[in-house]
């Protein structure tokens, strides 16, 4: 199991619209990929900065995604981030939601 972790930097006042354009638009996409399990949205106090975290079943299909449905949600955010996001993939070991393995092999 992988996570992606997408790290946004809000235009100001846009964290309402920013949850809005989530619900609407992103979490339908994300349900009809292939693997997807989870996601999360975070927004930090004030609104300036915000955080989603995606989990799949396997990192083929998270790379599946970031290569065709990625950049139709990009396009989504735009209007309320500001610069480009920033993306890293992790290994999940360990979660109280979801079943993981004994560990993160290297």
């Amino acid at each position: 199991m992988v996570a992606r972790s997408i790290s946004f930097s809000l235009k100001p006042g846009r964290a309402a619209e920013f949850t809005k354009i989530l619900d609407k638009d992103i979490i339908p996409v994300l349900r009809k990929q292939k693997g997807f399990q989870d996601t999360m949205a975070l927004v930090a106090p004030g609104g300036a900065d915000a955080v989603g975290i995606s989990v799949w079943d396997l990192r083929e299909n998270a790379e599946t995604y970031a290569r065709n449905a990625y950049a139709g949600v990009l396009k989504a955010l735009e209007q309320v981030v500001d610069g480009t996001p920033r993306v890293q993939t992790y290994d999940v070991c360990n979660s109280t939601f979801h079943k993981t393995g004994a560990g993160v092999t290297a």
